[in-house]
C-alpha cells in the first residue's frame, strides 16, 4: 500500500496560477478541502526564483499561522492522511525535488514505489519522507537529468513507469508560469478564471473565484502556461478538446449559513434537499410524456393524466443505431438489477432492494462495491442492469464495481450527487440527487435523497405495469409531502431529542432494530452513532435480536427501535417487549397517534405516518439528529470524525 495519502482515505490539492496573491488561495482552498480528512497540511510557492515551502501538522488554521503573508501568485497546496507514514512535516506534502527545483502534491497510491525507491537510492537519491509520493518526485527528476526532457515530458515519461493511482500537482521554481497537473484513479479539476487558473480536487476549494471547470478524466493531464492558457492531453500526448462546465453551486452551499456545525446544517436542509431532488420529476398535474424522439407517444399520455414521475436521466435513447431503446424500457426488461454501493450508499441501496422488489417485481441484489469485483458474481449482460451508487460519484470502490461490469458487458446506471464526477461520466445514464454540497464527513441529506431517488425510479418502472394506478398516484403524491413531514419532525423533535442525547451520552454501546423497509435505517442509525459519537452502535433486524444480540442487553444499553405502524408492527412491539423483560432501556420511533407504546419504552418519538415504503425517508430523521447531539455533547468533531474521510477515493 502506498504512503503518500494511504489507501482509505482523501486528501486534498488545490493550486494557483494568476495575478494574485497565492498564499490566500491556497489556505483559503485546503480550508475548504478539511472536511475530506486529514492531519497536516502544506503550500508551496514560488517567487523570484525561490521556491518556499512551509507544512504543518494538524489545522489548516496552524498552517495559516506560519503561511498566509508568503509572497507569489503560483503555488501548490495539500492535505495529507497519513496511514503508513506518520503525520509529521517530513512526509506532509508538497515533496520537493533534490535541488528544490519543484514541487509535487499527490493523491492516491503508487504500487510500485519500492522497487522505484529501490532503483533511484542505487542512482545517489536520498530520500527524507517515508512517502511513495517523494519516489514520484525524485522519478521526475531523474528522468528530467537523464533524457534534458522539459518538466511537461519528464511527468509524461515518468507516470509511464508508475503502477498505482495518483492525482498529482507541480509547480517549477525555474519555470514559474507553468503549472502541470495529471489525473489516474483521483479527482482533479480544472478552475478557469480570467487570467488566472486553478486545479483541486473539489471545486469548493476555488469556487468562490470560478464556476467554469474542466473535469479531468483518468490518464489526462493539463499543462497551464500564464499569459497563455490551459492544454489538456493524454498522459501519452494526444491533444484533446475538453468540455468547459458551469457548475451550479454557490458559495454559500458549502458554507456553515449560521449552524455550528455542517452536520447539523444538512440535516436541516433536508426538506430543500428533496424539493430539489424532486424539482421536475414529481409532478402532480398532468403533462406532456417525455420522449426520446420528441415526439408525442398517445400510448404514453393516459400515463401521465394525473400525479406521475418524470425522470429524463432514464428516457434517453442508448445502444447502436438500428436498435436503440431507453434506460427505462431495458430496467422494465430487466432479469435482474445488481446495487452496488459502499457506507450509508448501501443502506440507501438496501432500501432501494425491498423497493424494487416490492413494486416493480424484479429480483434485485445489493453488493459491497469493495467485495462484488473480487468474487465470482455471474454476470449476464442481456440480463443484467448494475446500478452504482455515490455521492461524490468518485467512491473508487464503487467506480471499480461499475468498470468490472461494464467489462463484462452489462448496461450501468449511476445515482450519485455530484454533476460532472466520474460515475456521471462513465455510466451508461442515471439520476442526480440535486442535493446540493454535502460537506459533513456523515452522511445526511445524501442519504435521504438517494433513497428518494430510488423511490422515483421503482415508481416510474411500476408505472402502469405492476402496481395499481391508484396505489401509484397515492405513492407519488406522498413523495411530494416528505420536505413538510421532515420540516416537522426538525421542528417538534429536537427537544426531546437533545433531552435523550444527555440522558444516554455517556453509554458505551447501543442497538438499532428494525424490520422490513426499517431495518436499513437501523444499519443507517447505528453507523451514524459509531462515525461521530464513537459509541459502538450494531444494527440488525429486529427478529434476529434474539439470535445473539439480546446477550449483551442490560440496563445500561440503550436500544433504539423503528416501529412504525405497518404490516410487521405487532412483530417489533413484541420484540420491544423482550427488551424489556432483560431490563433494556427502549427508544422508540412510531407513527403520530400511536400511544401503544408509551408504558414499554423510556422515550417515543412521534413522527408522520407513511407508507410503508417511504417510511425510512422520515425514520432515519431522528436517528441523524440523536447521534448528532449525543456527539456534540460527548464534545467529539462532528464534521471530521477520527479516522474518517468524506470520501475515500483509494482502495
Amino acid at each position: 500500500a502506498g504512503q503518500g495519502c494511504g489507501t482509505r482515505s482523501m486528501c486534498g490539492i488545490t493550486a494557483y496560477l494568476g495575478s494574485k496573491e497565492a498564499a490566500e488561495i491556497l489556505l483559503g482552498g485546503l480550508a475548504r478541502l478539511e472536511y475530506r480528512g486529514y492531519d497536516s497540511a502544506g503550500v508551496a510557492i514560488c517567487n523570484q526564483g525561490k521556491m518556499t515551502v512551509k507544512k504543518k501538522v494538524g489545522k489548516v488554521k496552524e498552517l495559516k499561522s506560519i503561511a498566509s503573508t508568503m509572497p507569489g501568485n503560483i503555488g501548490i497546496g495539500h492535505t495529507r492522511w497519513a496511514t503508513h507514514g506518520e503525520p509529521n512535516e517530513k512526509n506532509a506534502h508538497p515533496h520537493l525535488s533534490s535541488d528544490s527545483g519543484f514541487a509535487l502534491v499527490h493523491n492516491g497510491i503508487i504500487e510500485n514505489f519500492i522497487p522505484l525507491r529501490e532503483s533511484l537510492m542505487r542512482k545517489g537519491y536520498k530520500f527524507v519522507s517515508e512517502t511513495d509520493t517523494e519516489v514520484l518526485v525524485k522519478l521526475i527528476e531523474d528522468v528530467m537529468k537523464s533524457t534534458g526532457l522539459s518538466l511537461e515530458e519528464a511527468v509524461r515519461q515518468a507516470l509511464s513507469q508508475v503502477v498505482g493511482a495518483y492525482g498529482i500537482c507541480i509547480c517549477s521554481r525555474d519555470d514559474p508560469d507553468i503549472l502541470v497537473a495529471a489525473r489516474l484513479g483521483s479527482p482533479l479539476i480544472l478552475g478557469i478564471g480570467e487570467q488566472e487558473w486553478f486545479v483541486a480536487s473539489d471545486a469548493s476549494a476555488f469556487l468562490e473565484y470560478t464556476r467554469h471547470v474542466v473535469h479531468l478524466n483518468d490518464g489526462e493531464m493539463v499543462v497551464i502556461r500564464r499569459n497563455v492558457g490551459y492544454q489538456v492531453s493524454t498522459t501519452q500526448g494526444t491533444t484533446l478538446t475538453p468540455a468547459i462546465v458551469e457548475l451550479e453551486g454557490t458559495l454559500d452551499q458549502i458554507e456553515k449559513g449560521g449552524y455550528k456545525h455542517f452536520m447539523l446544517k444538512e440535516i436541516m436542509e433536508q426538506p430543500i434537499a428533496l424539493e430539489n431532488c424532486m424539482r421536475g420529476r414529481v409532478k402532480l398535474h398532468p403533462s406532456a410524456p417525455p420522449s426520446p424522439r420528441g415526439d408525442e407517444d398517445p400510448e404514453i399520455m393516459p400515463k401521465f393524466s394525473g400525479p406521475h414521475i418524470n425522470l429524463g436521466g432514464i428516457e434517453q435513447l442508448v445502444g447502436p443505431p438500428d436498435h436503440q431503446f431507453t434506460l427505462l424500457q431495458r430496467l422494465q426488461a430487466a432479469r435482474r438489477i445488481i446495487i452496488c454501493a459502499c457506507g450509508t450508499s448501501w443502506h440507501a441501496g438496501l432500501v432501494g432492494e425491498y423497493m424494487l422488489e416490492s413494486l416493480c417485481k424484479i429480483p434485485v441484489e445489493i453488493e459491497y462495491a469493495s467485495e462484488f469485483r473480487y468474487r465470482s458474481v455471474v454476470l449476464r449482460p442481456e440480463e443484467d442492469i448494475v446500478m452504482v451508487i455515490s455521492q461524490s460519484g468518485e467512491t473508487a470502490d464503487t467506480l471499480a464495481a461499475l468498470r468490472h461490469a461494464k467489462q463484462a458487458g452489462c448496461l450501468v446506471i449511476g445515482i450519485c450527487n455530484t454533476v460532472g464526477s466520474t460515475i456521471a461520466r462513465e455510466t451508461d445514464g442515471g439520476i442526480y440527487l440535486h442535493a446540493g454540497p454535502e460537506i459533513g464527513v456523515a452522511s445526511t441529506k445524501a442519504f435521504t435523497a438517494q433513497v428518494l431517488v430510488l423511490a422515483m425510479l421503482a415508481l416510474r418502472i411500476a408505472q402502469g405495469r405492476t402496481i395499481p394506478d391508484e396505489e401509484y398516484k397515492m405513492l407519488v403524491k406522498e413523495l411530494s409531502k416528505l420536505p413538510s413531514r421532515i420540516s416537522k419532525i426538525l421542528s417538534e423533535n429536537e427537544a426531546k431529542i437533545c433531552e435523550i442525547a444527555k440522558v444516554y451520552r455517556y453509554a458505551h454501546h447501543c442497538l438499532f432494530l428494525g424490520r422490513g423497509y426499517n431495518y436499513p435505517v437501523a444499519l443507517e442509525g447505528a453507523l451514524k452513532m459509531k462515525e461521530i459519537s464513537y459509541i459502538h452502535a450494531e444494527g440488525y433486524p429486529a427478529a434476529e435480536m434474539k439470535h445473539g444480540p439480546i446477550a449483551l442487553i442490560d440496563n445500561l444499553m440503550p436500544v433504539v427501535f423503528i416501529a412504525m405502524q405497518d404490516s410487521i408492527y405487532d412483530k417489533v412491539k413484541s420484540n420491544i417487549m423482550e427488551v424489556r423483560a432483560r431490563k433494556g432501556c427502549v427508544i422508540a420511533i412510531t407513527d403520530e397517534g400511536n400511544t401503544e407504546l408509551e408504558s414499554l419504552c423510556e422515550y417515543v418519538i412521534h413522527i408522520p405516518k407513511v407508507s410503508e415504503c417511504v417510511s425510512p425517508i422520515l425514520t432515519v430523521v431522528p436517528l441523524q439528529l440523536l447521534s448528532y447531539h449525543i456527539a456534540v455533547m460527548r464534545g467529539c468533531d462532528v464534521d471530521m470524525p477520527r479516522n474518517l474521510a468524506k470520501s475515500v477515493t483509494t482502495e
